[in-house]
């Protein structure tokens, strides 16, 4: 099994959205969800480890769209180094491969895929999913809210010259994810952390129209 140690090196520290820190999130979270709703533990912290360890060589465009594939690959070959039986393989790889918000080519279909997903999701909701949100528009840099354009309320694609704001994420994504997840546990925890996301946000709103 890789261990925690091991799998510091295969992340960077260039991308304060998916560092190490959020793999170590999505670890501890995982681990909660397959303790509490019956999972393999094992494969359940390998995919953890592992899924997002393939994309550290890709530009961010590259990462975003393609780093669920490159991962699997990466844990095939850390995880035969291991030693494990290439029918585990497959199913961390499954759970790696199904992981992306989105791509739904390849729907988390094992309670182990559904724990991954819940876990990477749930980190992008609550407190940590508005830092992280703030942080990703900083770093582009993007406005940290911008009113919708009415094209991009109804069809969820922007004007010509429209910035995708964080504003714009939380309606496009972060809202979204309570109604995505798969596991008990997993919608319990969902709930709660929206509820924070959605008064973060009609908060920010009121702040930049100049309300008290």
């Amino acid at each position: 099994m890789p261990t925690i140690e091991q799998a510091s090196k295969w992340y960077t520290d260039s991308d304060p959205v998916h560092d190490f820190d959020h793999i170590l999130r999505v670890y501890k979270t995982a681990e909660h969800l397959a303790i509490l709703e019956g999972a393999d533990l094992e494969i359940v912290r390998a995919a953890a480890l592992l899924h997002d360890a393939g994309g550290n060589n890709l530009s961010d465009v590259e990462k975003r769209a393609t780093h669920q594939f490159s991962s699997a690959e990466f844990a095939a070959s850390i995880l035969k180094k291991e030693g494990w039986a290439q029918e585990r393989i497959e199913q961390v790889q499954h759970c790696i491969r199904a992981h992306r918000f989105r791509d739904n080519s390849e729907p988390p279909n094992t309670l182990e895929a559904q724990i991954l997903f819940d876990a990477d999701k749930l980190d992008a909701i609550g407190a940590v999913g508005v830092a992280r949100v703030l942080a990703y528009s900083a770093r582009v840099p993007r406005p940290f809210y911008c009113k919708p354009s009415l094209k991009f309320l109804e069809t969820g694609q922007e004007e010509a010259g429209e910035l995708h704001s964080s504003y714009h994420e939380y309606l496009f994504k972060l809202r979204k994810i309570k109604d995505r997840m798969f596991t008990k546990t997993g919608k319990e925890i969902a709930k709660k952390r929206h509820e924070f996301l959605e008064e973060y946000f009609n908060r920010l709103i009121a702040e930049y129209d100049g309300e008290s």
